[in-house]
């Protein structure tokens, strides 16, 4: 019974060989791919940003000797003339400075007239033959020390004059108080900001951007909205980039000129919108990206060969479900986008003729 059984299994064998020998070795289907052609397409970036307006000229104000503050005039948000009193600090020390100075100015005019007194008399006395040329020189010169001294008393209690002038603070221009960093009963030093005035005139709005978004030259005029009112838009063109990047936030200032006649408060924060130049790019779709040697790469399909290959590619920018080829794919290159993650160099992959003409 068990020489029947292995002989049995040993027929059964040899039909299955004969079998498989007669179909002949099955060859794998291609994989199945989806392809794009790459080809250069306009492409204009662009983007909002946000910032605030701010006025055109900005000025931090400052009394010009130390002082306590003893009245302050005005408030944040105040709008005020040119000349208008803003605060004042104690004059006390200022006035007595002013008086010695007047007080060495009297007593200064009054040698200059002894002087031109002596002088006169010693000219008369010299037309007689009554006195010496010495006396008359030294007299004269007598005169001319008294008439220095009047000129440098004068000019002392001028100084003492404007020192006192200088413990009232003044606005300089027509415009808005945005900012007071003293109060009443502080001790102010010499420079030391009190209120920033922001003159009336043009507005500017100023952004705080990264570095690369004005690195391409700006298609035009942008436009600017209210960010509490974005259908009011109004048309803005850049006026100043900053040269050199803000160390604390890494960004650069950006101000955009906008019209006067705007009714935007200052302050108010807006949003800017620019398109670059339009260029010429190939943009792929982020499912054909791949990686080679831990950099980005893409597959290539030959169209002869229906072979693919895995190319390293340099990337100038990402977009929203697509990235910009700086270099490495050219124009005319079938490039795999979607089923690229079992793909070996080499394979043959089958794909539709169509999506790469």
């Amino acid at each position: 019974m068990r020489t029947i059984l292995v002989a049995t299994a040993i027929v059964c064998a040899i039909g299955l060989g004969s079998c498989s020998d007669a179909g002949g070795p099955t060859e794998s289907t291609p994989r199945q791919v989806t392809v794009v052609v790459a080809k250069p397409e306009p492409l204009v970036e662009g983007g909002a940003i946000t910032g605030e307006v701010r006025a055109r000229v900005q000025t931090d104000l400052s009394f010009r000797v130390s002082g306590k503050i003893i009245e302050r005039l005005v408030e944040v948000g105040q709008s005020v003339k040119a000349g208008q009193l803003l605060a004042r600090i104690d004059p006390e020390e200022q006035k007595a400075e002013l008086d010695v100075a007047a007080a060495n100015l009297q007593s200064a005019e009054a040698q200059q007239t002894q002087a031109q007194l002596a002088y006169d008399r010693q000219q008369s006395l010299f037309r007689t033959q009554v006195t010496t040329r010495a006396a008359l020189d030294q007299a004269q010169e007598a005169l001319l020390t008294a008439q220095a001294s009047t000129k440098s008393a004068q000019a002392l209690l001028e100084t003492a004059q404007d020192t006192l002038s200088y413990t009232e603070l003044k606005a300089d221009a027509d415009g808005m108080i945005t900012a007071r960093n003293a109060e009443v009963g502080q001790v102010a030093q010499a420079a030391q900001v009190v209120f920033t005035l922001a003159h009336d005139g043009d507005r500017d709005a100023v952004f705080e951007v990264v570095e690369s978004a004005f690195l391409r030259p700006i298609d035009g005029d942008g436009t600017v909205t209210l960010l509490s009112d974005p259908s009011q838009k109004i048309a803005a063109k850049v006026r100043e980039i900053s040269p050199t990047i803000d160390s604390s936030t890494g960004t650069i200032k950006v101000k955009v000129a906008i019209s006067s006649d705007a009714p935007i408060p200052l302050g108010a924060p807006v949003v800017g919108r620019f398109n670059y130049v339009s260029q010429d790019v190939i943009q792929l779709p982020w499912s054909a990206m791949t990686s080679k040697d831990g950099k980005p790469a893409v597959w290539i399909v030959d169209p002869a060969s229906s072979a693919v290959s895995a190319r390293a590619v340099d990337v100038a920018g990402y977009e929203t479900g697509s990235f910009i080829v700086k270099s490495g794919v050219s124009a005319g290159d079938v490039v795999v986008t979607d089923g690229t993650k079992f793909l070996r160099p080499a394979e043959i992959v089958s794909y539709v003729k169509e999506a790469s003409k």
